[in-house]
């Protein structure tokens, strides 16, 4: 026979269900509620719920980079022992620990701690980047490296931590040869080096060494890399160094390309380099280059074609190097009536205080291969490289004066004059 339960108990047991319930969901809220916070708020979140160690990790890494205030760092300290009785195999844990004693001055037990922490994860930020430091401070350079590839393929973010202390790793030979390893390996890393190093003088050199040592490996310099290093070779004053990068860079396909003026046929092929031509953005004009096969009539090289409006400033430039010395610059050209209201012109300058050594005009009209030269010297002094560049003389933009036609430009090239 079943036992009778009266309706006041069957009611108590379903508040204490309730309860148990309201109980549970409640401290299921307040976790999630908890883990919702941890990132903006740890503070809020480990009130919220005291077990979360996201929360705890995010607190105390946010006090101790806090420089306005000195840390309480034995309060952390018993937070985080605490902590680590629950969770052995968080590598974070140890790695504050580690931060906390080094910080404290015991430097023996803090690296137990950064090891212990690298051990569980071979990725963790705090431990890698003492592991950095300690590295570099013992003259082991090349772990220091491994150590940060293994940082910075994870952390990318962190590169300005470590920058300052490349250029010391990179003047020292086993450092040098670790760095250009690992970015011959592919590290991700490897532009933002080459960005950095490019801001100083002494940080430009070691840029150009490492190009030159990348040149001929299974991972060549790529376009984007010579171009930036050359160009602040050239900010910096550095111009046979910019030069010498450059030609060392070249393929073999680009070497048979090479002479006073780089691409002297205006063949279709770019590298971006300073030393090859380069088309400005300029409206009014269009500039299109074309080997013979592919032009119309066969006629090879680059075509300028005006629309009929003002044209200022640069259509083409190449920066190039000529020694001191008498030289010939030759243009081979073909115009369809064309009309220039102001001159249009190469002009050959010096980059620095010379100024303009050298023009000669372009004619208005129709012909076809038209032959243009002009005479010109290169001083001992104050010449150390030069700019090639067709521009126009129109100072502004006036309607007034429209440029109109075709101009097919074949070959142009600089040849040196016997004495």
């Amino acid at each position: 026979m079943m036992e009778q339960t009266s309706p006041l108990m069957r009611n108590l047991r379903r508040s204490g269900v309730w309860f148990v319930a309201s109980v549970l969901a409640l401290a299921a809220s307040s976790i999630g509620l908890s883990r919702f916070l941890e990132t903006e708020t740890p503070t809020v979140s480990l009130a919220l719920d005291p077990l979360n160690v996201n929360a705890l990790i995010g607190e105390i890494t946010n006090d101790l980079n806090d420089a306005s205030n000195a840390p309480d760092l034995d309060a952390m300290l018993a937070k985080l022992e605490s902590a680590l009785r629950f969770d052995l195999a968080d590598a974070r844990l140890y790695s504050l620990i580690g931060e906390i004693k080094y910080r404290k001055g015991e430097q023996d037990r803090a690296y137990e701690f950064f090891d212990q922490a690298r051990k569980l994860s071979k990725t963790e930020i705090h431990a890698l980047q003492r592991s950095i430091g300690r590295s570099i401070e013992t003259g082991d350079l090349s772990g220091a490296v491994g150590e940060i590839d293994i940082l910075l393929r994870r952390w990318p973010n962190q590169f300005p931590a470590i920058v300052e202390g490349l250029p010391t790793i990179l003047s020292n030979p086993d450092g040098y040869q670790a760095v250009l390893a690992a970015i011959r390996a592919a590290a991700p890393w490897r532009a933002d080096l080459l960005v950095a190093l490019g801001r100083t003088p002494a940080g430009l050199d070691l840029a150009n060494r490492l190009l030159l040592d990348l040149t001929g490996s299974s991972a060549p310099p790529n376009q984007s890399e010579l171009s930036y290093v050359i160009h602040s070779s050239i900010r910096q004053n550095k111009y046979e160094q910019a030069y010498r990068l450059f030609l060392f860079s070249l393929s073999d396909q680009e070497r048979n390309l090479a002479g006073y003026v780089f691409n002297s046929t205006f063949e279709p092929t770019f590298s971006g380099k300073p030393f090859d031509w380069q088309v400005g953005d300029q409206s009014g004009l269009e500039v299109k280059f074309a080997t013979s096969r592919d032009a119309v009539e066969g006629e090879g090289g680059v075509t300028v074609r005006f629309l009929n409006t003002p044209v200022k400033n640069t259509a083409l430039q190449q920066y190039i190097q000529l020694p001191p010395g008498s030289y010939k610059a030759s243009l081979a050209a073909t115009a369809r009536s064309l009309r220039l209201p102001k001159e249009l012109f190469w002009s050959i300058r010096c980059v620095g205080p010379a100024g303009e050594i050298a023009r000669f005009n372009i004619p208005e009209g129709t012909y076809n291969r038209q032959a243009l030269s002009q005479e010109f010297s290169v001083g001992a002094t104050g010449c150390p490289m030069q700019l090639l560049k067709l521009e126009t003389a129109a100072i502004a933009e006036s309607w007034r004066f429209r440029y109109v036609g075709t101009l097919v430009m074949h070959e142009l090239s600089i040849e040196r004059l016997s004495s």
